[in-house]
């Protein structure tokens, strides 16, 4: 018996020894990076936390706010899933047309710039309706920390239903064709993929691709890309992947690099780059032009 209890108090002290030896630390919680790069996330999702990666501010000083802007277009109202209303900058073409452009916002909302750039779409491709929708329901940032707040806010599904409502609006007729830069270049692709068999065109200005493959064999359009090497985001790694993928998907995607830096196309960006910006505007406008 005395044996026994020796015996049974040995395997006792052992087995705390080993529970001891092989105890784990408690995990650290994942940062934003790591769920980008060890999980094959939704891309809807990643756009989000691309705002809250660290130093991402930093590639977008505060925007400059244009002077004595004069817009084309007017503000509209459409309706979005579960009866809720969105806006939208418009400006209706001068004739009858089926043809579409949705341009996208940065992370900076729906300013003037982007109203800028919709205005000068609109009176270079002529006859077409360019809308603009509102991505943050009528927020508007200035300051990067402002910026990060909306973005990090901005649902996935509510932005989904933004953009469904806005091709809604143009009718189940409409040729589909999406522009965006930074946030709005990653939207105008998914935007293009939500357009279903409408999609007719989609350009990316330095917007984090899909990277569902399955996905994007859904995808009815062709796409233009234009991205920096030396982007710290949406890098070229990224960008090399999103064309292995966009291949593999029987898509037909051709894109442009430039030595340039995240917002080179943005006026308001220290690391604008016009010789880079006009290059990739001029190739951007044939294709649209051509499709």
């Amino acid at each position: 018996m005395k044996k026994l209890i020796i015996l049974a108090g040995t395997a006792l002290v052992a087995a705390v020894l080993l529970s001891a030896t092989f105890k784990q630390k408690k995990p650290e919680p994942l940062t934003p990076e790591c769920y980008i790069s060890c999980f094959n996330a939704e891309t809807r999702q990643l756009i989000e936390l691309d705002a809250a990666k660290p130093g991402f501010g930093k590639l977008h000083p505060n925007p400059i706010i244009l002077k004595d802007f004069k817009a084309l277009g007017k503000t509209i109202q459409y309706t979005t899933a579960g009866g809720k209303i969105a806006s939208g900058y418009f400006i209706k073409a001068k004739n009858p047309t089926k043809k579409w452009v949705l341009v996208f916002q940065e992370w900076w909302g729906l300013n003037d710039n982007i109203k800028n750039e919709a205005d000068k779409l609109y009176t270079e491709l002529g006859d077409v309706n360019v809308l603009a929708p509102d991505m943050y329901d009528g927020k508007v940032a200035t300051t990067p920390d402002s910026a990060m707040v909306y973005m990090r806010n901005a649902s996935a599904d509510r932005l989904d239903a933004i953009v469904k409502g806005a091709i809604a609006y143009a009718g189940k007729d409409a040729k589909i064709y999406t522009i965006g830069w930074c946030f709005g270049g990653g939207w105008s692709l998914q935007a293009a993929l939500l357009a279903d068999k409408q999609a007719a065109g989609c350009v990316m200005y330095y917007g984090r691709p899909e990277n569902n493959i399955e996905r994007l064999k859904g995808l009815n359009c062709d796409v233009i890309g234009f991205f920096a090497n030396q982007d710290q985001g949406i890098n070229p790694e990224v960008v090399t992947r999103f064309e292995e993928n966009m291949k593999a998907a029987g898509k037909k995607l051709t894109v442009y690099r430039y030595n340039a830096g995240h917002g080179f196309a943005n006026p308001s960006n220290p690391i604008y780059n016009k010789q880079a910006t006009e290059d990739a505007h001029t190739k951007a406008l044939a294709f649209l032009e051509s499709h």
